[in-house]
């Protein structure tokens, strides 16, 4: 068994896949017209390019329920791992990432939390 695919909800696809792509660094790897929306997905291009990550609508209540709940719970829907939290920190805040939690040590980790702009919680971490 392996994971090749794992999804996030967004409030508007385009915005999520010019913030994911533009600012994080992500790749486009699909873009399946469905109806009035996609199957639309991303890779990161230091990753395997088999490990997609589905910005998928959140057009479902219970969806919509669930985000807005971690949000408000303060709880990242997904993590990052990078290599340089610093360094990266500093980037994302230069384009504009708002963040709610800087780069703090947290057990054997460092993490930064920001708002993706699309409804969610991201966390950022470097380990070790």
């Amino acid at each position: 068994m392996k994971i090749v695919l794992t999804s996030i909800f967004v409030e508007d696809q385009d915005k999520a896949l010019k913030f994911y792509t533009e600012i994080l660094g992500f790749v486009k790897k699909r873009e399946i017209p469905m109806g009035p929306y996609k199957w639309l997905t991303v890779v990161s291009p230091e990753g395997p390019d088999d490990i997609e990550l589905l910005l998928e609508p959140n057009n479902n209540p219970a969806a919509k329920t669930f985000q807005q709940s971690l949000v408000e719970q303060k709880i990242p829907y997904a993590g990052f791992k990078v290599d340089d939290i610093q360094k990266e920190f500093e980037r994302l805040k230069k384009l504009g990432v708002i963040f709610l939690m800087e780069p703090t040590r947290t057990g054997p980790a460092t993490a930064a939390v920001f708002s993706d702009t699309c409804g969610n919680l991201i966390r950022i971490f470097q380990v070790g």
